[in-house]
């Protein structure tokens, strides 16, 4: 006979202990929310799957505008670049290292921190799909070069987070991080540039 004290749909696992419902047989209980995340959130958008990263999934206009704010960051570079192409192919060349350097550093930012500039004005933060955790500055590097697989279809890969479940990139596909809201909105200024 089952010990109902737990509630309707609690069930008692060979160990002995009560489980709620929502935790299925054999899987570890939910982990605490990690700093910086707020409670586990369900509905439209919600993380779902195997994941435990903690927060609502961004939608894809949230993600273009901090991409746009990313872009409004290097676009001095890039104007530099221009101008300095015209002068000198040489200049040009070592202005464009200098704005592919950035962008890489961009995607360091967004391993190590979670955020770019433009994600950390927009209160946006790039996560592990299966830890919830910043993926580290190495992968974000990566991931930030996985983007050019996005583009290579006629920019389809970034059109993905329309229709996919967990609204990722195939760089986030490849990756296996997702972007979340709910991170501290950060004003403009020289903090945005750091990896903390």
């Amino acid at each position: 006979m089952s010990d109902m004290s737990q509630g309707p749909g609690w069930w008692q696992a060979s160990d002995g202990k009560w489980y709620p419902p929502e935790q299925s047989p054999g899987t570890p209980p939910p982990a605490a929310p990690g700093a910086g995340y707020g409670a586990p959130v369900g509905g439209p958008g919600a993380i779902v799957g195997t994941g435990s990263a903690q927060g609502q999934l961004a939608e894809w206009p949230q993600r273009v505008v901090a991409f746009l704010l990313d872009i409004v960051c290097l676009l001095p570079l890039v104007i530099i670049q221009v101008i300095f192409s015209q002068i000198s192919t040489a200049l040009g060349l070592l202005v464009n290292l200098v704005v592919t350097a950035a962008a890489l550093y961009f995607g360091y930012l967004n391993g190590a921190t979670g955020q770019s500039p433009g994600k950390a004005l927009t209160g946006l933060k790039v996560v592990s799909d299966n830890t919830g955790q910043v993926i580290g500055g190495g992968p974000g590097v990566i991931r930030q070069l996985a983007h050019f697989i996005d583009s290579f279809i006629c920019f389809l890969g970034y059109f993905l987070p329309l229709v996919d479940a967990k609204k990722q990139t195939l760089a986030d596909k490849v990756m296996g991080t997702v972007v979340i809201t709910g991170a501290e909105k950060k004003p403009f200024g020289p903090e945005i540039f750091k990896a903390e």
